[in-house]
C-alpha cells in the first residue's frame, strides 16, 4: 500500500527502515515539507534504529525541503531524487552524501 498522506509516510518510516544497511550509520535527517500538508519532521538513525518525530533538530546531518506532493511521489518511486534535485523540486542542505544514502536505508516505492 502506498501512503496517501505525508503523515502516513513518516509514520511508516520505522517499519520501512533497513537496519542491516545502517550498520555504523549515525545521521539526522530534517524534512521541511511545504504545501497543504506542510510541517517539519526529524528522522534519526543511530545504533541500527530509526526514530521519527515531528519538529526540528538543532544540528541535522542533512535537511531536505520539498512539497508534500513531491514527497509522496518520491517515496512512491514516481519521482527520481536526482532529477528532483536538479530541477529544484528537492532542496538539500548540509551533507549531500548523507541525503543520497537515505534511499538505501528505507524500502521505498
Amino acid at each position: 500500500m502506498t501512503p496517501s498522506t505525508v503523515q502516513e509516510v513518516f509514520d511508516g518510516m520505522p517499519s520501512a527502515f533497513r537496519p542491516h544497511k545502517a550498520e555504523g550509520v549515525e545521521m539526522v535527517y530534517q524534512f521541511h515539507i511545504t504545501g497543504d500538508e506542510s510541517g517539519d519532521w526529524t528522522v534519526s538513525i543511530a545504533g541500527g534504529q530509526c526514530a521519527v518525530s515531528p519538529g526540528t533538530h538543532p544540528d541535522p546531518t542533512a535537511t531536505l525541503t520539498l512539497s508534500d506532493q513531491n514527497w509522496l511521489k518520491l517515496v512512491a518511486g514516481k519521482l527520481n531524487p536526482a532529477m528532483a534535485l536538479m530541477t529544484g523540486k528537492l532542496k538539500v542542505g548540509g551533507d549531500l552524501m548523507a541525503a543520497q544514502k537515505m534511499g538505501s536505508l528505507f524500502k521505498l516505492g
